[in-house]
């Protein structure tokens, strides 16, 4: 699963947690309105980076 995060805040939106952020559950990062803005300091979407996957085990 591919994650987004907020350039300013460091937020990490979460497809599984998406309901925190106004939208429903599982909703994919890419499936975002572009009017969406991060739930903690109100930043853009365009404003997210793609995170590294996380390949430990």
């Amino acid at each position: 699963m591919k994650k987004y995060g907020c350039a300013v805040c460091g937020y990490v939106y979460n497809p599984l947690l998406a309901q925190r952020a106004g939208v429903p559950r599982n909703t994919q990062f890419e499936e975002l309105d572009e009017s969406w803005c991060c739930p903690q300091c109100g930043t853009k979407k365009k404003y997210f980076v793609e995170k590294p996957e996380d390949n430990r085990k």
